[in-house]
């Protein structure tokens, strides 16, 4: 009985497995290879072409130069001259203080000083009469006609007369001390433009007050703002840094002005990267001479870092990476198939990739590769099949 069973079971697994083998080896002999299948694709000549590499940041324009005007003296805004986008130039005048405080404060200096130069004068005359009775009791004392206490006395009175004009001397200059200081506040009560180098014209970025306002010292009046040249200030991380050097010539474009590059060059490279954002910064210098550039304006920089001329390129489309390889499928036309070539690439910029290795030509597919395995049949567009000319 057992042998019949395990004769039955027997004959079981071998039409199981007879079913199983059929069905697997007609499929296989119906199913084509996919290598066989064609694939649509669409190829472009390999080239020889300059290829750059180029960083690409976003920043902001700042003044070249920037201030804040602000009294030195406490006092009520009579005037003001200026406003927002005014022009201005280098002393000019552009607000007054109230100023008749001051301008007392002048008057009585003055006369003061005047008095002490007068007494100046009485101190003088003084010195001269007691000079000369000094002289005339020292002839008088040798001659024994007076007494030596009436020389003394006359000695005395001569070196007082010679202290107080000292002391007259002295405070004529300290009443011209006051007066200089006097001039001086009055002059703070009209306040003027000043910058150390160029006799060019600045602007006035902002308005802080309005006439009428009391104002205390130090006070923000103005800012004043140079736009002759601006700097663009951008930040770029550890990766770019050590390739960012001053002297690079860099381009700028802004929304302000589509299609519009302004040239700069790089002025100023940061010795250190922030902690917290490990970014280094970097300005550039902008020459503005047109004035059309206006600080605040948001603003795209692109530095070149290397070039490569007559470089074997092909569109970045055209790149499929397996596993860490790069590789790019080169389409034979006589044979209809498609051969994948593992590449090592130098340059990749924003739509071209340099191959560095190996040597490469042809025609590189650019759509459907990621369709292709090695020597994959491929069917191309008519333009592209038939013989040129």
């Amino acid at each position: 009985m057992k042998k019949v069973v395990g004769a039955v079971i027997l004959c079981i697994l071998i039409f199981v497995g007879w079913q199983i083998y059929s069905r697997t080896f007609m499929i296989s002999e119906q199913t084509p290879r996919l290598r066989d299948i064609s694939v649509a694709v669409e190829v472009t000549p390999v080239k020889k072409s300059s290829i750059c590499e180029v960083g690409r940041f976003t920043g902001t324009l700042l003044p070249e130069s920037q201030y804040i005007v602000a009294p030195k003296i406490s006092g009520r805004l009579e005037k003001l001259f200026v406003n927002i986008g005014d022009r201005v130039k280098r002393d000019q005048l552009i607000a007054l203080i109230d100023d008749d405080e001051f301008i007392q404060q002048v008057d009585q200096a003055r006369a003061e000083l005047d008095v002490a130069r007068a007494n100046i004068e009485e101190s003088r005359s003084a010195l001269s009469l007691a000079e000369r009775e000094y002289e005339r009791t020292q002839s008088l004392r040798t001659k024994k006609i007076v007494s030596e206490s009436e020389l003394d006395a006359a000695e005395a009175q001569y070196k007082a007369a010679l202290a107080r004009k000292k002391v007259a001397m002295a405070q004529v200059a300290q009443k011209e001390a006051e007066l200089k200081t006097a001039q001086v506040r009055l002059d703070y009560s009209r306040i003027k433009t000043a910058w150390a180098n160029g006799n060019g014209f600045r602007v006035i970025g902002e308005r802080f007050v309005d006439e009428g306002t009391m104002l205390t010292a130090n006070t923000p009046i103005v800012s004043i703002i140079d736009i002759h040249y601006l700097r663009a200030v951008i930040h770029v991380i550890e990766r770019d840094y050590p390739r960012i050097k001053t002297g690079q010539p860099a381009l700028i474009t802004t929304d302000a002005f589509p299609g519009r590059i302004f040239k700069g060059e790089i002025a100023r490279v940061a010795p250190l990267l922030k902690e917290t954002t490990r970014q280094a910064r970097v300005e550039i210098d902008i020459p503005n001479p047109d004035n059309v550039l206006k600080p605040g304006m948001f603003v795209r920089v692109s530095i070149e870092y290397e070039c490569h001329e007559n470089a074997t390129v092909v569109p970045v489309d055209a790149l499929v990476k397996s596993g860490e390889q790069w590789n790019i499928f080169i389409a034979d036309r006589d044979r209809m198939k498609a051969k994948r070539i593992p590449v090592t690439l130098g340059i990749v910029s924003d739509n071209l990739a340099e191959i560095v290795q190996p040597d490469v030509s042809g025609l590189v597919v650019t759509v459907g590769q990621h369709l292709l395995e090695n020597d994959a049949a491929i069917s191309l567009p008519d333009a592209v099949t038939k013989p040129s000319s």
